[in-house]
């Protein structure tokens, strides 16, 4: 079987040094775009192309793979581009003062309109209460004062003069006016009062009636008199306080006459300052008589008509890219502060604070799907605003309260915002599935390989990627033997000597590692043996529970022969993964066959120690011993297959060839040989298949036999399909080269039980016979002997019976 062993250079992918045409990674210019993501680019460059709605991004691979890097570089070209986006500035709402208006501008001035309404509320601050204060302000209103007085003055002497003609005298008190009936110019007493004649009397009766019913009349006339002076005090205040104000807005006017919202803002500001008259005046502080305590007056406050500028894009050159790190509700969709005093909280329109949509609003916005989905309320509140083209400030926790409350409700901002969603595929298709919404708004599906072909144009790509990192981060450049070495490195991740790795996250730490032991050495120019040591380092750092089962197997704690030759029992290959790092090591497979209609028993899988993977392996079995042996009889095969010292779960179809050798070569009675191991499903015709992990669990089976010591007759079976999987160490490959070790590839079960048994496996012959000798006529005669032998006990029952 020397065609099926292979040589030393099939066993890993080299990258030739000579191929580069420089000394040093720092002779290459930047590398430009991203490496091997063809798929991937196409579709960023349409979904950020299309500006229809629900055409956001869902960006989806492994971690590691230039996911974020890549959306931002091409984004912010993208937006480069782009014109910046428009300001956005909330009001106060000066009708109720619960709806906050919103007034867009464009890019740069909303900070002006910020910076004059500023200035005009520091002028208006100092202007209005001088107004009260100023001389014509007090002759105006002493004008109107004096008027009016008057006015009261001639209708109280025309009350006077009434009283008079009727013998009463007109007097003040602080019950208002009374009469008094008079004689000789004197107020009558009681007693003369008494002493006038009825006729008298009643004459001053019928006089008083009419009096006080003028005196009513005069009383409503003067206090409708003192309503028209009040009237016309305050049309003179709003006057005075227009005219003295007026022209502050009117400064402002001609420059934002076009922005039709300002000019409403504005007209808006003077009505209210002409209706808060008395709230403009300096109040006085209250009298407290409190040792040490000291209360200042109230000044006027114009708080009120400023600006609060949500959005200031003065400073974007372009359309804005915001990535946030920490998608919660507010610091997505903003939030309304509140400040406490004396116990009690309150805002206003000045707390209001954007979130990042509001900064990515008119750009892009980069967010991590596994951040939004763990945030309470931000997935949802994300769909609402895609769904509803607006950003709404809310107040979340007001849908829990028991007790409704006042709150600023700020009008809503409209949206125009691209949105990428960064996750693994895990999360796209989870959303996909159970979300109804979630295809409606992230149509373009941006899919990230973990991979990319071996060729000679992404070879060099990986060469400027290697020296762009080092300048970008500053350390030591590598030679063409470390680049070589590194692309080696980027093939085995993939365990595919046609393709590199794409995950440069892991790249980028081994640049890293290697350029710290080049520093270390004080070596100018990163080597391949500080690739190599690099790589050695990592492995070390990781293999603790590798070296745990190796030195077990070692001292004999863990039962694997590598020499010698048994019946029913070989050597499998398993495969161990523990976070970041995966090692191979083998494990012994026993198996036994006899009489009975059990059929093949997987002790593993009566245990509940085998997952559904290898249990399905374990039933391809019987279809293979049904296809090839059953055809003209019926199997009275019982078999148990167990692998010895397994303590937990055991998953995977790989060792169904392991499990059907053994079954085959206790069955023909054959003995297997112990310093071979192998690896690779089967399928019911008897096709080997490709396995996981090839290089792993070769490397694991060499370190045995070289600790147990290298016979030249060891090695390993591997499926065909795997050739193109190999990127073993030079360790390895080296002792294959010196026939120490060696390396297998089969295409079906036959081929590899003649490897294991040294004996033919024979083919079917035209009369359905298998040739003398072979291992498939052994078990063929093995398994007719077992059906005779079921059949004579049969028989023999029957006729008992009888």
């Amino acid at each position: 079987m020397d065609d099926l062993r292979l040589k030393p250079e099939a066993l890993r992918w080299r990258c030739e040094p000579n191929q580069f045409e420089f000394a040093s990674t720092e002779e290459l210019p930047p590398l430009e775009g991203t490496i091997g993501q063809d798929r991937a680019l196409t579709a960023i460059d349409f979904g950020i192309s299309i500006r229809d709605s629900g055409f956001n991004l869902f960006i989806l691979g492994q971690p590691g793979t230039g996911r974020a890097s890549t959306i931002k570089k091409l984004l912010s070209s993208q937006a480069a581009k782009q014109p910046a986006p428009d300001d956005w500035c909330y009001v106060h709402d000066l009708k109720d003062g619960t709806r906050p208006e919103s007034i867009r501008l464009p890019a740069g001035i909303g900070k002006e309109l910020k910076r004059d309404v500023d200035h005009l509320v520091e002028r208006l601050a100092e202007e209005i209460p001088k107004i009260f204060e100023s001389k014509m302000y007090e002759g105006q209103k002493q004008r109107i004062t004096s008027d009016y007085q008057k006015k009261q003055n001639e209708l109280f002497q025309e009350l006077e003069q009434e009283a008079s003609a009727k013998g009463f005298i007109l007097q003040q008190d602080a019950g208002g006016p009374t009469l008094s009936p008079v004689r000789d110019q004197k107020p009558l007493s009681q007693e003369d009062y008494e002493m006038l004649s009825h006729a008298e009397k009643a004459r001053l009766e019928k006089a008083s009636t009419v009096l006080h019913k003028r005196i009513k009349e005069v009383m409503q006339d003067m206090h409708r008199l003192e309503e028209e002076m009040r009237e016309q005090v305050a049309d003179m205040e709003k006057a005075v306080v227009l005219f003295a104000v007026g022209h502050l807005f009117e400064e402002l006017e001609p420059k934002y006459r076009e922005f039709e919202r300002v000019m409403e803002h504005f007209e808006a500001c003077k009505k209210d300052l002409a209706g808060r008259i008395d709230e403009l005046r300096t109040q006085k502080a209250p009298q407290i008589n409190i040792p040490g305590l000291t209360i200042q007056p109230q000044e006027p406050s114009f708080d009120r008509y400023q600006i609060n500028l949500l959005i200031d894009n003065s400073q974007c050159e372009g359309a804005p890219v915001v990535y946030e790190a920490n998608p919660t509700y507010f610091n997505l969709f903003g939030r309304i502060e509140h400040m406490i005093q004396m116990g009690s909280a309150s805002t206003n329109f000045h707390m209001i604070k954007a979130g990042a949509m509001h900064r990515a609003n008119g750009g892009y916005l980069i967010l991590d799907c596994r951040e939004v989905l763990l945030n309470i309320f931000s997935y949802e509140a994300l769909k609402r605003c895609i769904r509803n083209h607006e950003v709404k400030i809310e107040d979340m926790a007001e849908q829990f309260r028991l007790i409704a409350t006042v709150a600023l409700k700020p009008q809503p901002i409209p949206l125009d915002c691209k949105i990428v969603m960064i996750g693994t595929p895990l999360f796209y298709y989870l959303l996909f599935q159970l979300d109804p919404d979630f295809r409606k708004y992230f149509k373009v599906k941006v899919d990230f390989d973990q991979m990319m072909k071996n060729t000679w144009e992404n070879i060099q790509q990986y060469a400027l990627f290697i020296g762009s990192k080092c300048a970008e981060e500053q350390l030591r450049h590598f030679d063409p033997t470390a680049v070589a070495r590194t692309i080696e490195y980027a093939a085995r991740l993939t365990e595919d000597q046609q393709r590199f790795s794409a995950r440069f996250l892991d790249i980028t730490d081994l640049i890293r590692e290697a350029a710290f032991y080049a520093e270390r050495e004080e070596q100018e120019l990163v080597a391949a043996k500080h690739v190599e040591l690099a790589i050695e380092a990592r492995t070390y750092r990781s293999n603790k529970l590798e070296e745990r089962i190796q030195e077990a197997i070692e001292d004999g704690s863990l039962l694997i022969d590598t020499e010698g030759a048994v019946i029913g029992q070989l050597n499998g290959l398993s495969a161990y993964q523990l976070g970041d790092y995966t090692f191979g090591k083998p494990s012994r497979v026993t198996v036994r066959s006899f009489l009975g209609k059990e059929g093949v028993v997987n002790i593993e899988r009566e245990a509940k120690l085998s997952g559904p993977i290898h249990d399905k392996g374990m039933m391809i079995l019987c279809g293979f011993f049904g296809e090839r042996y059953a055809w003209d009889k019926p199997l009275a095969l019982s078999a148990s297959i167990c692998f010895e010292q397994s303590y937990g779960g055991v998953e995977g179809d790989s060792a169904s060839t392991t499990e059907l050798y053994g079954l085959l070569s206790s069955l023909a009675d054959l003995p297997i040989n112990q310093g071979i191991a192998v690896t690779g499903s089967v399928n019911q015709h008897g096709k080997v298949q490709p396995i996981g992990g090839v290089n792993e669990k070769i490397e694991g089976f060499y370190a045995v036999c070289k600790a147990k010591g290298l016979t030249g007759q060891q090695g390993v079976i591997i499926p065909d399909a795997n050739r193109k999987n190999l990127m073993l160490k030079p360790e390895v490959i080296t002792a294959v080269e010196e026939g120490n070790f060696h390396i297998w590839s089969v295409t079906s079960i036959d081929q590899g039980i003649e490897i294991l048994t040294g004996t033919p496996s024979g083919e079917r012959q035209e009369d359905g016979s298998w040739p003398e000798g072979t291992v498939n006529e052994r078990v063929d005669l093995r398994l007719r002997e077992m059906t005779e032998i079921v059949r004579s006990f049969q028989n023999g029952a029957d006729q008992e019976g009888d």
